[in-house]
């Protein structure tokens, strides 16, 4: 049994949080909060379950990681790189396995800047831990199973790692209204469009995954398209103007030799009616797919659900559990960062703790 604290109680805290309590294999032991309010909270709050844990949401970092055997590091990344950055690196030198979507530099390590990974493998080497960075769109859908699927097909022309997603009920204010930039004048860019910044996210993910194809990607460009809303909305989030921004597509293209190869590609709404010339979900309020263009042409799509849950709930959870579920691999791996490719698909653990995935 490996014990695990969860840093950070945001939407993927709490669902990792949620998941921890549950998941084979592991206990969970203490909650990292930056938040003065969510102090001694305890995991049921977070986690939505009624019948309290005794495990209370602290700031007293050295306290949560003392004898904690993995971080599950949930903090944001997205506009505080640096200190996600310090965090993860007192996890690791604390001896503690480090499993994170925080640092999109690392979601190819090999492509990463030296600094970062020399300073990181240092700290790996100096607490004798480990870590693994996968992203949460869900990121096994950006490596492993497109990796899958194009291993199911003779030819190969392109694949498309593409997110159908209806931010309408995603609760984090700062990310559907700043980053993304529903509700913003169409004269103004918001930050996740900006030239440069869609590469820097998923750049490694696409190097990854050509790599595991065996090709490397030589050019990546990116493709921004967006929508205005045709009449004003009040929805979960608020208020959203007439004529503002109410959907984006954003492809992230890398290319060989000039040909499009590895495409990820996110088409996203605050309403659905909006943009209704993009693909929509083939049901439901959003998807995952990996589209294989070759033969045969392949499509698989993925939809998770949480009963109860928000329409963003499901895709956390699985981005939760692919992490936590890496936990005891990383236990038994040599000290070092590894990728999404790294992992197997079903990290067994003990034959007993496999036997409690399935329901009573």
């Amino acid at each position: 049994m490996q014990s695990v604290v969860v840093w950070g109680t945001g939407n993927m805290g709490a669902t990792a949080i949620r998941s921890a309590l549950a998941f084979p294999g592991l206990t969970l032991t203490g909650i990292i909060t930056s938040s003065d309010s969510k102090v001694g909270s305890d995991a049921a709050t977070f986690a939505r379950t009624g019948e309290p844990t005794g495990v209370l949401a602290t700031m007293d970092i050295d306290a949560a990681l003392a004898g904690a055997d993995a971080v599950a590091y949930m903090a944001s990344g997205d506009t505080r790189p640096d200190e996600a950055t310090n965090d993860i690196e007192r996890c690791l030198r604390a001896g503690c396995h480090v499993v994170t979507p925080s640092i999109y530099a690392l979601y190819d390590p090999s492509s990463a800047p030296a600094a970062l990974t020399d300073r990181l493998r240092a700290a790996c080497t100096a607490g004798r831990a480990s870590l693994i960075v996968t992203g949460v769109d869900p990121g096994w859908a950006n490596d492993a199973l497109a990796v899958l699927a194009a291993g199911l097909c003779t030819r190969i022309n392109n694949i498309r790692c593409q997110e159908i997603f209806d931010y309408s009920t995603y609760h984090q204010p700062h990310a559907v209204r700043v980053l993304c930039g529903f509700g913003m004048p169409m004269s103004e860019m918001p930050m996740m469009l900006l030239p440069g910044v869609p590469t820097m996210v998923w750049g490694g993910n696409i190097r990854l995954i050509a790599r595991g194809l065996g090709i490397e990607i030589d050019e990546i460009t990116e493709s921004v398209e967006r929508e205005p809303l045709a009449r004003g909305l009040d929805n979960e989030m608020g208020h959203f103007d007439e004529g503002s921004q109410g959907a984006f597509r954003l492809q992230i293209i890398g290319s060989v030799a000039g040909t499009p190869r590895v495409i990820i590609d996110h088409i996203t709404r605050i309403d659905p009616t909006c943009a209704p010339q993009w693909p929509l979900p083939d049901e439901g309020v959003g998807e995952h797919k990996v589209i294989v263009d070759g033969d045969p042409e392949l499509t698989i799509s993925v939809r998770a659900d949480v009963k109860g849950g928000t329409r963003a709930d499901g895709g956390n959870t699985t981005a939760a559990n692919r992490l936590l579920g890496a936990i005891s691999w990383l236990a038994d791996a040599d000290p070092d960062i590894y990728n999404g490719l790294d992992i197997p698909l079903n990290q067994q653990s003990s034959t007993a703790s496999t036997h409690e995935r399935w329901a009573h």
